[in-house]
């Protein structure tokens, strides 16, 4: 990423404000910085003069204000930053949600879940440095040292050129360890986002590896890789340790040089007192900023590489049907499929080919056939999550395509082969679809799913949690929750995808008894 990538003002619309303040507060400290060198160097001067505390009262309140001033203005731009930081981190976290949203299932089926989810909270949170440390330091880089000069210059215009000529060696230097960095931070931050995704695919399934006896093989996987997201860490901080002494190194020789050739002049009666401390005082101020900016984009590195990661996602482009404009859905309507063929990505052999049929309103329409012939990739293109490759579905006389996908959906009630139970209580994972409904209105949907018994033999009834994924509820248990929630939306399209696969007789047999009385 960019020192200033223009994809975080676009996406980011704190980061907007941030800016502008932060630019704001730099050059009031690159002010007070010329202030204080300037103030203290009359001090020093007078002082050697011969003057007493009346004659240096005015100066050294004026220098006291000055270096309050300097400390809270440095203060103030940090509270300013990390809360930016916080509202930035936020509005790209709801963008990377919304777009991911946009994206469909389709999308985040290529990915592993636990890769996106540290993408959206270890990686955002990485860019507090960033946001914090490292822009406000780059501000100060463009105003200080330019202001520096602009007050060397007609002082002492020999080591103004000096310092000008010594300035450019720092960001060269950064440039080069900068391009030396990416790849290694580009790894580490890979490394960590496997870890995650593999750690939560292991705790997801450690029933399984532990009665497959594989649990100790994926805690080596794990520790392995680990232990290379720990060495790439190590590696990527050796180069910013030995890039934070070589930034040092030069300004410490470039200061050095400017004080070696004040001094010789001092020494000659050639350059004046005062001039010579304001000069020696400047120099140091002029190469901190380029030196804290090398510092400081080390530590914030990690951020900018999950940024990167962010800007990808939101770059991908989202189906064209997800900025439809037609909210009016038309319901009770037939539902043709004219010719419709989809091709997953990746996939040579298409899931449809040449599939037409029509849904006619209030009947119950049963698609039969074997594992793999396309039901649920049907079920996917009513729902929105793919796009047909070819063809065309119409809802009356409307192409599905123009419709608005949340509008659309809100008139769909649907019951898929594993439905997703939240971390959450009964009564709100069946008030999912429809966030305001009462209790009774959550009863009376269950009792209709066959699934109100067994609630109320839990602890807590309805505001019994029940864990990830459902873990207190059995398979069965879970699929009458799902149809509890369609029961709940009453939706004129109703869409069961083989509810019930990997269920014993009597779940499956009460599950059916649900289904009939739900169409």
């Amino acid at each position: 990423m960019k020192p200033l990538d223009p994809r975080l003002l676009a996406h980011a619309r704190a980061v907007r404000v941030h800016l502008a303040v932060t630019v704001v507060l730099g050059a009031m400290v690159a002010g007070l910085v010329l202030a204080q060198a300037i103030l203290l160097a009359r001090a020093i001067a007078g002082a050697a003069a011969g003057g007493g505390l009346g004659e240096l009262g005015g100066t050294l309140g004026l220098l006291l204000a000055v270096v309050v001033a300097r400390a809270a203005t440095s203060y103030g731009g940090e509270v300013v930053a990390l809360r930016s930081a916080a509202r930035a981190k936020s509005q790209l976290r709801m963008r990377l949600v919304e777009h991911a949203a946009r994206l469909g299932p389709a999308w985040l089926a290529g990915r592993r879940p636990g890769e996106v989810a540290t993408l959206a909270t270890r990686g955002l949170d990485a860019l507090d440095d960033y946001f914090a440390r490292y822009l406000p330091q780059l501000v100060l880089a463009a105003f200080v040292p330019v202001a520096v000069l602009l007050v060397m210059l007609p002082a002492d215009w020999i080591s103004a050129a000096v310092v000008a000529v010594t300035l450019p060696l720092i960001p060269i230097f950064m440039i080069l360890v900068g391009m030396h960095t990416t790849a290694r931070t580009e790894r580490q931050w890979h490394l960590l986002a496997r870890l995650g995704g593999h750690f939560l695919d292991v705790v997801a399934g450690l029933p399984t590896l532990a009665v497959f006896r594989r649990a100790k093989a994926q805690a080596e996987i794990v520790r392995r890789v680990s232990e290379e997201h720990r060495s790439a860490t190590m590696a990527t901080l050796r180069v910013a340790f030995l890039s934070a002494f070589v930034l040092e190194l030069l300004a410490t020789l470039a200061t050095a040089l400017v004080a070696v050739e004040v001094g010789f002049r001092l020494l000659a009666g050639s350059l004046p007192y005062e001039t010579a401390l304001l000069v020696l005082l400047l120099t140091p101020e002029a190469y901190l900023p380029l030196r804290e900016v090398g510092v400081r984009f080390h530590a914030s590195v990690e951020g900018v590489a999950a940024a990167e990661q962010v800007f990808t996602v939101l770059e991908t482009p989202a189906p064209a049907r997800a900025s439809g404009r037609r909210t009016e859905v038309p319901v009770r309507v037939p539902i043709r499929f004219e010719g419709v063929g989809l091709t997953y990505p990746g996939r040579s052999s298409p899931a449809l080919d040449e599939v037409s049929f029509t849904l006619p309103p209030g009947r119950r329409v049963a698609l039969v056939g074997p594992s793999g012939a396309g039901k649920t990739s049907v079920v996917s293109l009513l729902l929105g999550f793919v796009e047909p490759t070819r063809g065309r579905i119409l809802v009356g006389d409307r192409d599905l395509a123009e419709l608005d996908p949340d509008s659309w959906r809100r008139e769909i009630a649907w019951v898929p082969q594993r439905p997703y139970l939240f971390d959450g209580t009964v009564a709100e994972n069946i008030a999912l679809g429809e966030p305001d409904a009462g209790l009774a209105e959550v009863a009376l949907a269950a009792q209709q799913a066959e699934i109100h018994d067994v609630i109320e033999a839990l602890p807590r009834g309805y505001e019994t949690p029940i864990g990830e994924r459902g873990l207190r509820l059995s398979a069965g248990q879970r699929q009458r929750v799902a149809l509890a929630r369609a029961f709940l939306r009453d939706a004129p399209l109703v869409l069961l995808d083989e509810p019930t696969a990997h269920l014993d007789p009597e779940s499956a047999h009460a599950v059916r008894r649900a289904a009939v009385r739900l169409m």
